[in-house]
Order: structure tokens, then sequence, then C-alpha cells
């Protein structure tokens, strides 16, 4: 049976946008985690256990996840996850790993370049037009994987000018239009969180014809000063408690308009008019909001230790018998935000190489006869039952001492290797 992994995922989005920074980017901590939970079941001591820190859960739990996700892919959101290895470099430790892969990997031989760009694009929509890493004579394997949505929104936004941003906007001046929620839809509000005090919220849905499945895409903006990391692991905890909220109640981390000061901030205007309200005390609370489109396109090095691909690569080294592989992870991302939907999708990718040996002296012959010498024919027969040698085998049939050289033939200067 299955369990929630919001909290693994939400905890390694952490570690990743901490090593990413605070520069405009876009990523799928999803999908460097997917590629983890994979390849975590072949891990075993010490690496086991870096790998389920990492994880935020134990091994068994993440793999078992990772399976359901795959194997029950969402309505709104495509996913493909594929193994590939050069030939030749399989050992019985990879094949045991390979039988564990979710049905739908995608496994065979290690593809070129162009047919590793292509799968990215069919895997994300095209939106992802090149496969991350580089294919290189080194690389003996790539673990990958793709996610990829394109929605429209229920309600489109409203158009606004970029003023709406309020004075304490350094984009107001930059922009001339941007976006404002429409009458119904859509969810704002004003939320209280532990790890970046009191913050903006909007919340716009995405849901299949059925309404069965959906993608609640949100966006939390917090005071100026405080650190990316922060509000990021605030979004976190909003979306997924936002996602399980019905949209007629209010979310748990609410705050009531009536216990903020009234006037002008980076993150609101708030002021107080009379109405006609059928509300029990009187006091009737209203919210919209004002956004910019956005888009980014990103990659991002998933080498930093603390993302765990480093004890992936301890993994594989152990199931080639190469201990000290040397490896390379990365993550491709783009998304697109605008008024009538959504488009965003990454592909994760580790590769390991066999390791480079010690630099040395080479000495490179270019072997000439030009001296006497002698030349020996000698037969070889295979033609015995039982695989023994036949009677002709290794006797020499011809024999030559080579003292007089001739010139070639003017008819063999070009000859007919040449003209074909």
């Amino acid at each position: 049976m299955t369990t929630d992994i919001s909290a693994p995922v939400a905890h390694y989005a952490d570690r990743l946008h901490a090593m990413i920074g605070d520069g405009h980017h876009v990523a799928s901590p999803l999908g460097a985690w997917l590629l983890l939970a994979l390849a975590a079941p072949a891990a075993t001591g010490p690496t086991r256990t870096a790998l389920e820190e990492v994880l935020g859960t134990d091994v068994s739990t993440a793999a078992e996840n990772a399976r359901a996700l795959l194997a029950e892919p969402h309505p709104l959101v495509r996913s493909a996850t594929a193994f590939w290895h050069r030939p030749g470099s399989g050992t019985a430790g990879l094949a045991g790993w390979q039988a564990t892969l979710p049905g739908p990997t995608a496994t065979g031989p290690l593809p070129d370049q162009a047919r590793l760009d292509a799968w990215a694009r069919e895997h994300t929509l095209g939106l992802i037009e090149a496969f991350p890493l580089t294919v290189t004579p080194e690389v003996l394997l790539i673990l990958a994987s793709a996610l990829a949505t394109r929605i429209s929104w229920a309600e489109p936004f409203e158009v606004a000018p970029a003023g709406a941003l309020g004075s304490h906007s350094a984009w107001a001046g930059g922009l001339s239009r941007v976006l404002r929620t429409p009458g119904y839809g859509h969810r704002c509000w004003i939320a209280d969180t532990v790890w970046a005090d009191t913050v903006a919220v909007h919340a716009v849905p995405a849901r299949t014809a059925d309404g069965a499945a959906g993608l609640l895409v949100v966006s939390v903006a917090a005071a100026p000063d405080v650190p990316a990391g922060y509000v990021l692991a605030a979004a976190h905890e909003i979306a997924t408690a936002a996602a399980s909220t019905p949209e007629r109640e209010l979310p748990a981390q609410r705050r009531s308009l009536f216990r903020i000061p009234l006037g002008e901030s980076p993150l609101w205007t708030l002021r107080e008019e009379p109405t006609y309200t059928y509300a029990p005390d009187g006091r009737e609370e209203r919210v919209t909001a004002v956004l910019p489109c956005w888009s980014a396109h990103s990659r991002h090095d998933l080498t930093a230790p603390g993302l765990g691909f480093s004890a992936v690569a301890g993994v594989f080294g152990e199931l080639l018998d190469s201990p000290g592989l040397g490896f390379e992870a990365a993550q491709a991302a783009m998304a697109r935000y605008g008024r009538y939907g959504f488009e965003a999708a990454a592909v994760t990718a580790f590769a390991s190489a066999a390791s480079l040996p010690p630099e040395g002296v080479a000495r490179i012959a270019e072997l000439r006869f030009g001296h006497p010498y002698a030349v020996v024919a000698v037969a070889t027969d295979g033609r015995a039952s039982g695989g023994a040698p036949g009677p002709w085998h290794g006797v020499p049939v011809f024999s030559a001492w080579v003292a007089a050289p001739e010139e070639l033939p003017e008819a063999d200067v070009a000859g007919r290797y040449d003209d074909e």
C-alpha cells in the first residue's frame, strides 16, 4: 500500500532549491526524487542509509510510491522513466536491479545523443528540446525521468495595468499589463506560516473533464526580506494543504482580513467600504490578486553531495563491480504561466561513466619493412567435428624471403578500392 509522499518530496525540494539559490529558475524536485527512488532498492549499508535520509523515507516506501506514480500516471501530468546501458557493460547485479524497475520504464541499449534528445521531446510535449546530459564514449548507463504538463485554467485571468502591482513593486514600471483574478474560480487569501510569517496566496485550478483529477497552481508571496528558501518551504506546505481543502472551505492557515491593518504594503492593499451582506456578523471578506505572467528555462547540476546522486553513483558502482565510477546528474526544466494556462516540463538524468585510467606514457610504433624479410602462409582448418582442429590447421603452405621489392603497378595507384 502506498503512503503520502508529499512531505518527503517537499523535504527534497528544500534541498534542491537551496542548492539552486535565489535566482530566477524552475525545477522539478519530483523528477529528481523519482530517480533516487528507482535506484535505491539496490543500495546497501551506509549508501542505503544516505539515500533514505535524502529521500525523506525508507527505501521500500520510496520505491513502492515511485512505482505507483508511474503505473497510474496522472491524466494532467505526463510521466516517463528510462534506463539504458552500454552493451557488454552489464553484470548479474545490474540485471537483478533492472528487473525491479516499474513496468512502464523503458530499457535497452544506450541511445546516441539524437535519440536521447528525441526521447526528451517526446515525453515533455516538445517543451524540453534537448536531453540534459551528453553521451560520451565513457558513459556506461543513464537513468532518466521526464515530467510534463500543459493545462488551461477553468477561468482565465482578466487583464490589468501593471501599476496594479503597487507602488512598492519595482516591476510595475517595467511592465505594461499583468493578470488579475476573475470574479470566481480562483482562490486568494492571506495566510500565517511558520516558514515565512504572513504571506499572500493565490491558487488557480485546472481539472479533467470529469473533475476527478486536477492540477492546482499555487503562488505564495512573502515580505521582500524573507529568504527564498523559506518562501518555497511555505509554498509547499500551503499547496499541499490547499489541494486537500474543498474550495468552499477556508484554508486552515487563512488569516482574517479584519485582523490586518488597513492601508498599503508590499504584499497587499487593504481598504474598508460599506456593503450589503448576509454574513452572520455583518463582516464580509473579499480577496483578489494581481500577478505577472512569467516563464523560466533552467538547467541544474545535481552533483552536489546533499542531493543524493553521489550515493546513486555508489549503487551503480557496486552493481557494475566497478567502485569509484564517475557520474553526472542534471535537470533541464521550463515553465510558462499566463492568462489562459500553465505549462511545465522537466527531464532529469543520471549518467555513470567509466573512470579514466591514471596518466602515463604511450609509445606508438609504425612498423617499416624496408629491408629483406620473411613471409609465411600457414593454413587454418576447423572442419573436424567436436571443435578439434582439422588436418591442415597450422601447416605452413607458402613461405618467402622478400629481398627484391617491386614498384606498385600504375594500374593499382587508383585501383578498384579507390574507385569504389
